[in-house]
């Protein structure tokens, strides 16, 4: 398959998981290409509805007439971190029967070489999300502090030559602004060891997966949309959530197991206050794709969806 573009990952597990009624009202809270939202259409019945959130305008303006021209859907422009703000605005806090995030950027984000996220197209070093809002890749590296930068790299890119790659950042800033993807991902390519070079994973892949979780607060964005799932969702409504990496799903998992507890000065006793009882009940283990999908779909060979019901 030459693109991924209009594959949504791991389609068949989410739909499971979301378990949909025909008359239910969903969320797809990334929206991306509306890959999933296409298919969870095709499950509603005439009073069913689906909300569509994406911070990134060209999702926006992208979005096919099957989903513009449909009374049931509704797409909206905004981070997924305001959910509980819009669900509050239309009057569906606490009534949504599911819930889907698709975390990460998409494919039409990394082939389209003007936004700057992927090494392999050179192009302006930008990789927001939203264009229109927040600091781009290339102003964040001209001003973040190196400790800054390395922490960044270490823990949001997992990088093991976090320091070496750092240092030779700032070095590079000295003699020149880094304006394109080309330019960063050279100086990280030559920081790191021979041996790391002659890997089959690209040297920049962890760099520039760390500095765009930075720069769009991926992880913050996640842990809000978390949090408000539980006043958004109704009794029984479901939360599905896909990530492609370690530090997405361990906050994920975190998260439904510990809201699928008492707090421990209440476990094992018989009458919980009602406030500390249970939130959520987590829904079999983490999902990966088949053999199959990955044959089809290279981005689903790191997906991993869990799932959880509202108490």
């Amino acid at each position: 398959m030459s693109s991924n573009e209009h594959v949504p990952v791991l389609l068949g597990p989410v739909l499971d998981g979301l378990d949909i009624k025909q008359d239910g009202c969903y969320v797809d809270g990334t929206f991306g290409r509306g890959g999933h939202s296409g298919e969870i259409l095709k499950h509603l019945g005439e009073n069913g509805r689906l909300i569509g959130i994406d911070r990134d305008p060209d999702a926006i303006a992208s979005a096919p007439s099957q989903f513009t021209d449909d009374p049931r859907f509704e797409l909206i422009r905004g981070e997924s971190a305001k959910l509980e703000t819009f669900m509050v605005e239309r009057d569906l806090a606490g009534k949504v029967d599911g819930l889907l995030f698709d975390l990460g950027v998409s494919s039409p984000q990394l082939d389209e070489a003007r936004r700057g996220f992927s090494f392999l197209r050179d192009g302006p070093l930008d990789m927001r999300m939203d264009p229109d809002s927040g600091e781009s890749a290339s102003d964040w590296l001209a001003t973040v502090e190196p400790q800054e930068l390395t922490r960044t790299l270490r823990v949001y890119g997992e990088e093991t030559f976090a320091k070496r790659i750092s240092g030779a950042i700032i070095a590079a800033r000295l003699q020149s602004p880094l304006l394109t993807t080309t330019q960063l991902a050279d100086v990280v390519e030559a920081a790191v060891p021979a041996k790391a070079r002659a890997q089959k994973k690209h040297p920049a892949t962890k760099t520039f997966q760390a500095i765009r979780i930075a720069i769009n607060g991926e992880l913050e964005q996640l842990e809000a949309v978390l949090q408000q799932s539980i006043d958004v969702l109704k009794q029984r409504g479901r939360l599905c959530v896909i990530s492609f990496h370690s530090l997405e799903d361990r906050m994920v998992k975190r998260f439904m197991r510990d809201a699928s507890r008492e707090p421990e000065q209440y476990r094992g006793m018989p009458n919980v206050p009602v406030e500390f009882q249970p939130k959520l009940r987590t829904v079999g283990k983490a999902v990966v794709a088949t053999a199959e999908e990955i044959t089809m779909n290279r981005r689903a060979r790191s997906a991993r969806l869990r799932i959880a019901e509202r108490n």
